[in-house]
């Protein structure tokens, strides 16, 4: 666009992944990750402390839960958030599995919501949490909805590495693959993402916005075609029941603006 960052902001953000990474660091060790001065981080970190992005205790700083607030009461502005939540309620009360809500930003799958916290399947993941499109099946799904410009410019942008020895890193391969899936209007993946562990996902596109349901499920499991074959009937239907919880919401009124859907 033309336009230069500003390094202060970008420095600030610096100070944020220091400390996120650390889990709370004093100036001193802030300023050495930096490459800066301790007078220098120490003023970041008190700038961050005044708006209340860092804490601050015995003089160690830490990231706060205002990030936590402010990416919730973004995910509480949606209103295909909310005409997702009951439909994955009712998809993980039928099937038993983990059932996951996820949108693109900035060219990686997002995790907007999951139904049942405490299920383990070999991911760690949780609201927030991003892997990339081209490994698992609930960006798949996302990658062949969204329009050919913002697929071309994820793809051409993005390095295409491997999580497994499975990943799809050829993007001419993706390509075709994400042909097949647009065709049959699922995706499923296994030892893509995480090893012993997979996906099944659907597309969701309702009045122009773009996002995924998905089950995680163990690799062993998703292996069985029956088995496969049920979970993606459900995630079908499942499908189908949010786009009529959305026009039944929709009729009261035009969605709020901030929503974290892509736009088509």
């Amino acid at each position: 666009m033309g336009t230069t960052p500003l390094k202060t902001v970008l420095r600030a953000f610096d100070v944020i992944r220091i400390l996120n990474e650390e889990g709370e660091a004093q100036p001193s060790q802030v300023a050495a990750e930096l490459g800066t001065s301790r007078a220098t981080a120490h003023q970041y970190l008190v700038s961050l402390a005044e708006v209340g992005y860092v804490t601050q205790e015995n003089g160690r700083y830490d990231v706060s839960y205002r990030f936590l607030e402010t990416g919730n009461q973004k995910k509480y502005r949606s209103w295909l958030f909310h005409a997702t939540v009951p439909a994955l309620a009712a998809l993980h009360e039928e099937t038993g599995e983990p059932a996951h809500l996820g949108v693109e930003e900035g060219g990686e799958w997002v995790l907007l919501h999951r139904e049942n916290e405490r299920r383990e399947t070999g991911l760690s993941l949780y609201s927030g949490s991003r892997l990339p499109l081209h490994t698992n099946a609930a960006g798949k799904v996302v990658l062949t909805e969204i329009t050919t410009d913002r697929r071309d410019e994820i793809l051409d942008e993005k390095r295409l590495y491997a999580s497994t020895e499975q990943s799809i890193t050829d993007r001419d391969e993706l390509r075709r693959e994400l042909e097949e899936i647009s065709t049959q209007g699922y995706a499923v993946d296994w030892n893509e993402e995480a090893n012993g562990t997979g996906f099944v996902a659907c597309p969701i596109t309702i009045d122009g916005y773009v996002g995924s349901i998905s089950i995680v499920e163990s690799a062993t499991r998703l292996r069985r075609m029956e088995y496969r074959k049920y979970l993606v009937d459900e995630l079908q239907a499942a499908a189908d029941d949010i786009q009529d919880q959305y026009r039944r919401m929709s009729e009261h009124g035009p969605p709020q603006q901030g929503n974290p859907f892509t736009r088509k």
